[in-house]
């Protein structure tokens, strides 16, 4: 699935679809450059679940949890990870086991280590907006991919003839 977002409100709008449609629970990859949008997609995967606070990247903690009415979740930033090992000091084995939602910025910086994702979302920068990739990997993830097409394309809907769009 390919989205073109136009700003950052169209990221955390997809951010708040993706939440719904994970339901607060798996594991998504999330790639990009510096600035590409990471943590702003992942402020709106933590609004589907009530979350109405900042978020910042876990860059120097490398996770950030965040227990909420309606979802557990998870918020690894491994950007400063020296090795894959150094999960394992923190819990991180635990932590990716449990059944909740676990969204990790720079997935490659614990490879060989990290479980497979269900949902690999890639960020590029596109002019003053964003392009998003988004793959499945699991069936879990394509279950997801089919609720967010069904997301977006009722929201997309509900805006025709306005001169907003998720996509």
């Amino acid at each position: 699935m390919r989205l073109q977002l136009a700003d950052e409100d169209r990221q955390v709008a997809l951010g708040e679809c993706l939440g719904r449609a994970l339901a607060g629970r798996g594991r998504v990859y999330l790639e990009g450059e510096l600035g590409a949008g990471k943590t702003t997609l992942t402020r709106g995967i933590l609004r589907a679940y009530g979350h109405q606070g900042a978020v910042k990247s876990p860059t120097y903690t490398l996770v950030e949890p965040y227990e909420l009415a309606q979802a557990r979740v998870h918020h690894f930033d491994l950007y400063r990870l020296g090795d894959p090992e150094e999960l394992e000091f923190i819990g991180g084995r635990d932590l990716l086991g449990e059944d909740a939602l676990c969204v990790i910025e720079w997935p490659g910086r614990g490879e060989g280590w990290l479980p497979a994702p269900d949902l690999r979302v890639h960020l590029t920068l596109e002019g003053q907006g964003r392009l998003a990739r988004l793959s499945a990997e699991t069936e879990k993830g394509r279950e997801v991919l089919e609720r967010l097409a069904a997301d977006v394309a009722r929201i997309n809907s509900s805006l025709a003839g306005t001169d907003e769009d998720v996509s």
